[in-house]
């Protein structure tokens, strides 16, 4: 039985008139129906790390993740909210990782653990409560101030990534 240009056509069209009905994120996040908004306090830090301003940090992508990369609305309080997302920046870390031959570190580590809650407002029980580690190296010899702040970040962004990860893989 051979495929004339007709059939491969039609089942062409098919396929794209269909393809127009199907809902599909890239991003994998598949909201539940009633889920429109999200609250996202701030996460106090204590995690005694000197840097003043990781819970702003995380804050700002945690945020980035649930509002641009799902449909939901950032709500103001829990109270307008239909999921809640809050925790702690439980602890920090800035150890050397690797040694060189001179006995000084070739590479620090910054790690950061955040304890987190993801609650549904309408149910009683957190989806999840459970602890995030974010990691990421640095060479301390160039430039160790702004070597150890991208290191912090890239460690929030793993930490706030693996969040939404784990918030939206039961949608």
């Amino acid at each position: 039985m051979g495929w004339t240009k007709t059939s491969i056509a039609f089942i062409l069209c098919i396929g794209l008139m269909m393809g127009g009905c199907i809902r599909y994120s890239f991003t994998g996040a598949s909201i539940p129906p009633g889920v429109n908004s999200v609250y996202i306090p701030f996460f106090p830090d204590q995690s005694n790390s000197g840097l003043g301003d990781l819970s702003n940090r995380l804050n700002e992508a945690l945020i980035n993740r649930f509002v641009n990369q799902s449909k939901l609305q950032l709500a103001n309080n829990e109270e307008e909210a239909d999921a809640v997302l809050d925790g702690t920046i439980a602890s920090y870390s800035n150890r050397p990782f690797s040694i060189g031959g001179n006995e000084q570190a070739n590479e620090n580590q910054v790690s950061i653990t955040v304890r987190a809650t993801f609650l549904y407002t309408a149910e009683d029980e957190p989806e999840w409560s459970t602890s995030f580690t974010g990691t990421a190296n640095y060479d301390p010899t160039t430039d160790p101030i702004e070597g150890e702040n991208n290191a912090a970040n890239t460690a929030l962004e793993q930490v706030a990534n693996n969040m939404f990860n784990d918030a939206v893989s039961n949608w």
